[in-house]
């Protein structure tokens, strides 16, 4: 590991086939299928591994769809909060089911959709998530409709729903809670449609989760509305198999210990900031405490603050844990901070490095 120049992330097979397991088994035990989410990670340098255990993909654009159609392989759905008029055909194309966000949007390309199957993105109004931001179900939400008398209007139109409103879920009692507020609003829909996705936030990989419930109440309701039903891991997919390796650069002190990395929060773990969370760093222990910090101009590129047990020293290596979802697919190019290189852990324990980004990486995103 020392051989490879940070920063770069690392991503531990050993670790994803323990995620990959749980969905196998899941997948057996419940009849549901797995699509991984592409706008949490999209990296496809491992996605040969990954289908061994999932379906397919899910998107949420153009570009996703035809990721997963050409690098995934197995089941291809498209979703787009809109499409446009440029883009729908290739879409199509490119995909096994394509998911209207809006009757407006299924209306206007329902010919051109007319070769697949089409669904319908529901929003039950309710939702998990804990950050304005990102709740599928906050006033005014754009994701989805709600109105039954409107809906079934359409059902001529479309072979299945997708709801997304389990957000940051861990707790099964609150998913059962979410999907009983599905079954009680939008049941006499349910018995209409071939298939219904639950869509991503389910963190059913996560140590403890009672899966072998999680996949009896899934088995329950897909007989009970003969329906086949989806889930889009995203998150469960990845979490904790990978890591950002990074270096010391220099160490000061401004009323705390300060410690400069050859990385940037804004640049490399965007999500984290957006949220304002702190990065984990693993072990988290000693006497000597430490502000973890970027090192793009950004005066807030901070990566937190942890404690170590000997002092920090320039060339020291660090490591942030669970660094792939929703990080490696919004890394940018700020201040002109190289990009992290890319590398696998592969079951064997050998590292490859299958990335890296240099200067006419930085000149080709720009113009």
């Amino acid at each position: 590991m020392t051989e490879l120049a940070t920063p770069y992330y690392l991503i531990d097979k050993s670790k994803l086939l323990k995620n990959m397991q749980k969905i196998a088994y899941l997948r057996e035990r419940s009849g549901a299928k797995a699509l991984l989410a592409l706008k949490c990670f999209a990296t496809w340098g491992v996605f040969d591994f990954m289908r061994e255990y999932m379906d397919g993909t899910t998107s949420s654009s153009l570009y996703e769809v035809k990721l997963g159609q050409s690098k995934f392989g197995g089941e291809t759905h498209a979703y787009s909060v809109a499409y446009s008029d440029a883009e729908i055909a290739e879409v199509v194309a490119n995909a096994d089911k394509i998911i209207f966000n809006s009757i407006s949007q299924l209306n206007r390309f329902a010919e051109q959709a007319q070769g697949i199957q089409r669904g319908l993105r529901v929003n039950p109004r309710v939702s998990t998530s804990e950050f304005i931001l990102a709740d599928p179900a906050r006033p005014h939400s754009r994701l989805g409709e709600w109105d039954m008398n409107k809906i079934r209007e359409v059902l001529p139109l479309i072979n299945g729903f997708m709801f997304h409103n389990n957000c940051e879920n861990g707790d099964f009692d609150r998913f059962d809670q979410m999907l009983k507020h599905i079954e009680n609003e939008f049941g006499e829909l349910l018995y209409q449609v071939d298939w219904v996705s639950l869509g991503g936030g389910i963190h059913f990989t996560g140590e403890g989760y009672p899966l072998d419930q999680f996949a009896d109440r899934l088995k329950q309701f897909a007989e009970q509305y003969g329906v086949q039903v989806y889930l889009e891991p995203g998150e469960a997919a990845i979490t904790l198999s990978t890591s950002l390796e990074v270096t010391v650069l220099d160490t000061l002190h401004n009323g705390k210990e300060l410690a400069i990395v050859d990385s940037s929060i804004e640049a490399h773990m965007l999500d984290l900031l957006i949220y304002r969370q702190s990065a984990k760093l693993q072990p988290n222990q000693g006497d000597y405490h430490y502000m973890v910090c970027g090192k793009s101009c950004l005066a807030g590129d901070i990566f937190g603050e942890y404690q170590f047990e000997q002092p920090l020293k320039i060339g020291d290596r660090l490591s942030f844990c669970d660094a792939a979802g929703y990080t490696m697919v919004k890394k940018n190019w700020f201040n002109g901070v190289n990009m992290p290189s890319i590398a696998i852990k592969e079951l064997n324990g050998e590292i490859n490095l299958i990335k890296q980004f240099d200067f006419d990486d930085y000149v080709d995103s720009l113009s």
